[in-house]
């Protein structure tokens, strides 16, 4: 019979063992391409080919494990000082694999397709990120701190932001609705159709998104068709981290047809892109914003 100094030792070696052998088992989860990524491991070195894959990943517990990112994932502010591998058009292929990421999380229409092909060719675990609906910013996360190791993490983050959505819903989802269009771009003019998580968005505020059955995804069209459709309210993205890549929003020009609602009214609404646009948990804050103009709309 052994001591107990060397029982508790022994115990101890084996919980240890045990530990380990579970910290070593395969990990797998469905990316947003619908394919099975399998690690032997959770990842370690990873790299992130998105700013909303940074913020994800940080949110789901990663943020340590994380030795690549493109320009500007600067959220949290501690992703700034992670190296860097390029950008959505131009990724350094050289800097990644001197990196020894055991997985890559990629944008699935944000990175070209040729430089994925090249990704391919190291032979990484690649994961694909593309949530299009408010309710998959949680599937993300829980996926993600399954191949991260980091499940607890991940799930706490995933049932916050779930709450937040859910409050959001259950305090403007059956308000007076209102005609919303969402302008991406101005030159070309560009918005969203309902596929889009700021459709979405709209639609959880009590909007409705006047070219929701538009195609694409990010449709082309003209300044008749907005005075056609005449919205209650235009909303836009102001500039975040990516100021650099476009001007302030043209907000202003359609005050030149003051016929428009919208105009008539004062509802043009300016939010900040990185709450709105991004993919992560902080598009529940942006949301906030967009109902809170929303129901600014419908006291005008």
């Amino acid at each position: 019979m052994l001591a107990l100094p060397r029982l508790a030792l022994a115990l101890a070696l084996a919980a240890a063992l045990s530990i380990g052998m579970a910290h070593a088992a395969p990990v797998s989860a469905i990316d947003d391409n619908g394919d099975t990524v399998t690690l032997a491991a959770p990842a370690q070195r990873v790299v992130s080919l998105a700013p909303h894959v940074t913020e994800l990943l940080y949110a789901a517990g990663g943020g340590a494990k994380l030795v690549g990112a493109v320009s500007y994932s600067d959220y949290p502010p501690q992703a700034q000082s992670v190296s860097r591998v390029g950008d959505n058009r131009a990724l350094d292929l050289e800097r990644i694999a001197a990196l020894k990421p055991d997985l890559i999380v990629v944008w699935r229409h944000g990175n070209a397709q040729q430089q994925l092909d090249r990704l391919r060719e190291l032979h990484i675990p690649l994961f694909f990120s593309e949530p299009h609906h408010l309710d998959d910013v949680a599937t993300s996360l829980t996926r993600l701190g399954t191949l991260l190791g980091t499940q607890k993490t991940a799930q706490d983050a995933a049932n916050a932001y779930r709450g937040q959505i859910a409050q959001l819903r259950a305090t403007y989802a059956q308000r007076a609705p209102v005609r919303v269009f969402y302008e991406v771009w101005d030159q070309p003019l560009m918005t969203v159709n309902g596929e889009s998580m700021i459709s979405d968005a709209i639609t959880l505020c009590g909007g409705r998104n006047v070219f929701a059955a538009l195609r694409p995804l990010v449709p082309t069209l003209s300044t008749e068709a907005v005075l056609a459709a005449d919205p209650d309210a235009i909303v836009t993205a102001s500039p975040g981290a990516t100021a650099p890549d476009r001007p302030l929003p043209a907000l202003e020009r359609w005050r030149a047809w003051p016929q428009l609602k919208a105009v008539a009214h004062g509802n043009l609404y300016a939010i900040d892109g990185d709450l709105l646009t991004r993919a992560g948990p902080r598009i529940a804050q942006g949301a906030q914003r967009l109902c809170e103009d929303l129901q600014r709309a419908r006291t005008n």
